[in-house]
């Protein structure tokens, strides 16, 4: 198979693998301190060492999603740069289903059984 194809495939699945870990991202930033929307996207890069790039369309979104589930509450605040800005942190619900999902689907990557196999993959491809 071409290196163009393979690029290809990769960018195929790589945009469905991180359109679902937005909320992952967003959830992760939240964990840390409370946020206003706008400066998620440039956090969700950073965190991800560039690998994630969130609009704020998407972010926006998601934020609705999270606060109609109760996962996430906002307030709005007073900014000394314009108009006030509205705020997100986790709720307790919000942190137990991060914990719930890192567990479940993240430090399944740190088993040493898959540790191995990623290890196996990595050294016959270079």
């Amino acid at each position: 198979m071409s290196e163009d194809k393979v690029e290809t495939l990769l960018r195929q699945w790589e945009q469905s693998y991180k359109r679902g870990l937005l909320s992952f991202w967003i959830l992760l930033l939240l964990n840390e301190r409370e946020m206003y929307a706008y400066e998620m996207r440039d956090e969700i890069r950073q965190m991800s060492q560039g690998m994630m790039v969130a609009d704020d369309n998407s972010i926006y979104r998601a934020l609705k999603r999270f606060a109609g589930t109760g996962l996430i509450h906002s307030e709005k605040r007073p900014s000394d740069l314009g108009p006030p800005r509205r705020y997100f942190a986790l709720t307790q619900m919000g942190q137990q289903l991060l914990a719930a999902f890192i567990r479940r689907n993240v430090l399944v990557f740190q088993q040493p059984q898959v540790l191995k196999a990623i290890e196996n993959v990595i050294g016959r491809s270079e």
